[in-house]
């Protein structure tokens, strides 16, 4: 379904045992749905539930249920997401809305642990976050074919370029030709005028003459033989003599090229293996995402709260829900929610932090193997090149030496008929004498002369006509060396915007975030910050084993003092609630820049309490011109500054 189409309708959201939820039914309208009430009120997991329906896999099952579902419903249309324990994991399944979730987990699903959201109070590598849904692998494959296709191409115009040098010579033998031909038809015209005045002044019987003429038109015949012979040994030792000049370059192109060194073959089991190695790396990043994601809710109370909530059935009031939380909280022991057991609050923390240690290793594990699949693809790819290189050259050659043998025995075939049709021509030029001996010398002269000229006449219209061939065909081919140039042009800005995507996609999440940030600061009134904005720019990086250049995204704080002078500060010093504000700024750049609107046009807030009414009533009224389905979970006192403009739940 297109998300324009979803955009238009009021979605339907029936969920039962994800997060703290049994069962409830929920009706979104587009525009902005406000979910109003306190804590420990579900409201968390029915936004965990929505971007259950929507794609997500990082929602929770409700902790006492084996099976949990999800049914989102648009028109007519019913998108399924089922959550089933299978150990200690969730696994989910059905058909939910998006088939690949990453980019709404990362700029949509805009719950307190977001990774976005996050990334400017943790200090995390911004770029890495806009850059992680590229597929860097993809258009470096994209790029290494559009280099070949416009290589070839180069090569086809230089080709086309040689060609065109060769008209010049043409044009030149052309005009020879027709020269030479024009001075042979008037000797000919000469010769047959001389003989006609000859037979004009003998008197001699018709049969003597016709037999005269029979005798030279055999002599005619027997020369044209020859001299057909004679084009063919000439055509077949130029053919002879490119094949041996092809069969040097092939001898040649075989020394100088050794065999391939690694079988390409055996290369695929290593690249397989390395592929395996990382999908399990991605596996387990998923795994440990979705873990520090619930630890850092639960430590942060909104997992706890759906704890209690589900413990008392709902029947506890806000305020007593609210009043066991906060107990809790405050208190240096909390009761693990895995094991059952009261630890340490800092036990839990110290835990937490050495998973986000080990996903960075895996991270790094992971950039590394993916560094050295390309490297092997490259590899493979160059020695199946080589190899099939070689093997095309040496299949080539052996057909050569099998032509080169053919054409050998052909001449010697047609110089032996050649010999035989000389023969044929001395003999029968024997007869023209014997018939016109004595008083048609001169008229046997004359003939033979014409004769030869007739022959020559033939040989050079033939040449003339082959040289207009020639010509003909060679234009027609530079006539494709435009559409070759035009193709080659597209492959070139093709190239280009494959190389800079990466670069475009980076500097475009700059702008993006540095035009929001300056509205949004400008809209929520923080008087003593001038400015927030990322700066871009150029690193080098080790990644795997080699160092590359790298960009980098580097948050900077400019802020006002007491007496109206600017001086810089550091991300460390913003406010809870500035730090908040930046982050939903962050993930609506990577929301807007990956067009993320195109294909789910929600997004999902909460725990926005750091942020006073007015201005969380203000960045509501903001991203709502960005998302079909704004749903917003706010305290009551923080939901009466939203406009009117609004659906509301209560209840859920």
């Amino acid at each position: 379904m297109e998300s324009t189409m979803l955009s238009e309708s009021p979605v339907r959201v029936h969920a039962s045992n994800v997060g703290g939820i049994d069962e409830t039914e929920v009706e979104i309208q587009p525009g902005v749905t406000v979910l109003s009430g306190r804590n420990a009120t579900n409201r968390t997991s029915f936004l965990q539930a929505l971007m259950a329906g929507l794609g997500s896999t990082r929602p929770s099952l409700k902790g006492d249920a084996a099976e949990g579902r999800v049914e989102l419903t648009v028109g007519g249309e019913t998108y399924t997401r089922t959550l089933t324990r299978q150990g200690d994991t969730v696994a989910f399944g059905g058909d939910p809305y998006l088939a690949d979730p990453e980019l709404a987990d990362l700029f949509a699903f805009l719950l307190e642990n977001n990774e976005s959201r996050r990334a400017v109070a943790r200090g995390d590598d911004l770029r890495e976050i806009i850059m992680r849904p590229v597929d860097t692998d993809q258009i470096e494959a994209e790029i290494r074919e559009l280099e070949a296709e416009k290589d070839d191409i180069d090569d086809q115009i230089a080709d086309l370029d040689q060609l065109e040098s060769t008209l010049p010579d043409l044009e030149t033998r052309r005009a020879e030709i027709d020269a030479e031909l024009e001075e042979a038809r008037a000797d000919l015209a000469d010769a047959q005028a001389a003989i006609d005045e000859l037979d004009a002044d003998l008197e001699e019987s018709r049969s003597r003459k016709e037999e005269l003429e029979d005798a030279f038109q055999r002599v005619r015949e027997a020369r044209s033989e020859v001299e057909d012979l004679t084009f063919e040994i000439e055509t077949e030792e130029s053919t002879l003599a490119e094949l041996r000049s092809e069969r040097a370059d092939l001898e040649a192109t075989l020394e100088d090229s050794e065999p391939p060194e690694e079988d390409p073959e055996r290369i695929d089991g290593r690249i397989e293996e390395l592929r395996e190695r990382k999908r399990a790396l991605d596996e387990t990043l998923n795994e440990l995402g979705s873990v520090i994601s619930f630890n850092e809710e639960m430590l942060e109370g909104d997992g706890l709260d759906v704890a209690f909530d589900r413990r008392s059935n709902g029947d506890t009031p806000d305020s007593e829900s609210a009043s066991v939380t906060d107990e809790l909280l405050g208190s240096e022991e909390v009761v693990c929610w895995t094991c059952g057991s009261e630890v340490e609050r800092d036990h839990i923390d110290d835990t937490v932090d050495a998973l986000r240690d080990l996903r960075g290793d895996r991270l790094e594990e992971r950039n590394d193997l993916r560094d050295r699949i390309s490297d092997l693809t490259s590899k493979r790819s160059t020695l199946r090149q080589r190899r099939a290189e070689r093997r095309r050259a040496e299949e080539r050659l052996e057909a050569v030496e099998t032509e080169i043998e053919d054409v050998t025995d052909r001449i010697e075939s047609l110089e032996a008929e050649r010999e035989a049709a000389e023969a044929r021509v001395e003999e029968r030029e024997a007869e023209t004498e014997d018939v016109g001996a004595g008083e048609y010398d001169e008229v046997i002269e004359r003939h033979r002369e014409a004769n030869e000229l007739e022959l020559r006449v033939d040989r050079l219209e033939s040449d003339l006509a082959d040289v207009d061939a020639e010509i003909a065909e060679t234009e027609s081919k530079l006539d494709e060396r435009e559409t070759l140039r035009e193709r080659r042009e597209a492959a070139a800005d093709e190239l280009t915007d494959l190389r800079t995507r990466v670069d475009r996609i980076e500097a475009d999440a700059v702008d993006a975030f540095n035009e929001h940030m300056a509205a949004v600061l400008d809209v929520l009134g923080y008087d003593n910050i001038d400015r927030i904005w990322i700066e871009r720019r150029e690193t080098e990086v080790r990644e795997g084993r080699r160092k590359v250049s790298q960009a980098r995204f580097d948050l900077h704080v400019v802020r006002s003092g007491d007496d109206g002078s600017a001086y810089r500060d550091t991300v460390d010093h913003l406010s809870e609630s500035e730090r908040e504000v930046t982050g939903l700024v962050f993930a609506l750049a990577g929301y807007l820049v990956h067009d993320v609107y195109e294909t789910l046009p929600f997004m999902v807030l909460d725990s926005l309490e750091a942020i006073d009414s007015d201005r969380i009533a203000a960045m509501v009224e903001y991203l709502r011109e960005y998302a079909g389905y704004l749903v917003v979970a706010l305290l009551p006192e923080d939901a009466a500054a939203i406009d009117g403009g609004h659906h509301t739940v209560e209840s859920i």
